[in-house]
């Protein structure tokens, strides 16, 4: 039904009956919420003993970090449900549960993404929880800057939503999907650095961007993704990384990126610089210790703890 039909309809329809509509919507809105919430419960397995009742987001990008997903996880549940409204929170709940799923199709070999998917007995839960948090934030963060159209931070966290979704059906499960959430994150992401160049997290989200369509998609065709160049991006996490300065967790953002670019690249001896020294930060990451096992040994061998709060 279009808008000047429904428009022109609804004034004949009794005012009481609006009213019972609505509260009939609220009701089940409420239930929708509680069972989603319940659910997710069941998924997400117990934070450790030594997680507060009141978790803060500094503790879960602590565990996202150290590659522990599953206690992200149940952490960034617990404050997505004390804090609903908390876009940050609700943004590395997406980024636990993206890599989570990668990491269960991982641990199923080099078997091909659709037979991955197929033998990935939690994956579908867990994708689940997935969309219903993207939908959530994606419609929090919109109805925000229907309010206010320039406020960096929605700005940013919406284009990082979609930037997951992105990665997760594109990358993650090779699926054909995602292109209006792509389009909406570089608009996004652009109007952000627009209005502060300096925005690191969007600096480091943007040049994924630049990274993904130069190394991905066919030369002949990225001018229809907007253009993409894997040099600018790696070159532009680089210089996020060498001035520093950043908050501990948005620095730790900008080196994994630049981390993963260097191993993909095949730069081994940066890769390795870069590994030591998110190891000494996150000395319980095991994707890092295996990489400094096969690639430089000596540097196994951690302090933990170093500089991390």
């Amino acid at each position: 039904m279009s808008c000047a039909v429904w428009n022109s309809a609804e004034w004949r329809i009794p005012l009481r009956w609006h009213m019972r509509v609505s509260v009939v919507l609220i009701v089940i809105l409420l239930g929708l919420q509680h069972v989603q919430l319940h659910a997710n419960t069941l998924l997400a397995p117990r934070a450790a003993d030594g997680i507060a009742r009141s978790p803060t987001l500094q503790e879960a990008q602590r565990f996202f970090y150290n590659g522990d997903y599953d206690t992200a996880a149940a952490v960034t549940l617990a404050l997505c449900a004390a804090r609903p409204d908390d876009l940050a929170a609700c943004e590395l709940r997406t980024s636990t549960l993206l890599f989570q799923i990668k990491k269960a199709l991982g641990d199923q070999g080099n078997l091909d993404k659709t037979t991955a998917w197929r033998l990935c007995a939690a994956c579908p839960a867990v994708m689940s929880a997935f969309l219903a948090e993207t939908v959530r934030g994606q419609t929090l963060a919109r109805a925000r800057l229907e309010i206010h159209p320039e406020d960096e931070d929605t700005l940013f966290f919406l284009g990082k939503l979609d930037l997951n979704y992105v990665w997760l059906q594109l990358g993650t499960l090779g699926h054909k999907t995602g292109w209006d959430e792509y389009w909406e994150a570089r608009r996004s992401l652009d109007r952000v650095l627009r209005m502060n160049p300096e925005n690191v997290r969007a600096r480091v989200a943007r040049a994924w961007i630049d990274y993904i369509v130069g190394t991905k998609v066919p030369r002949g065709v990225r001018w229809l993704l907007g253009g993409g160049n894997k040099k600018r991006g790696l070159v532009a996490v680089r210089q996020v990384v060498e001035m520093g300065g950043s908050d501990f967790f948005v620095q730790a953002e900008a080196m994994f990126a630049l981390w993963d670019m260097q191993v993909r690249e095949r730069e081994v001896p940066g890769a390795v610089a870069t590994a030591r020294m998110l190891a000494r930060d996150f000395p319980e990451n095991r994707e890092l210790r295996r990489f400094l096992t096969i690639h430089a040994p000596t540097a196994a061998m951690i302090d933990r703890g170093h500089n991390a709060p």
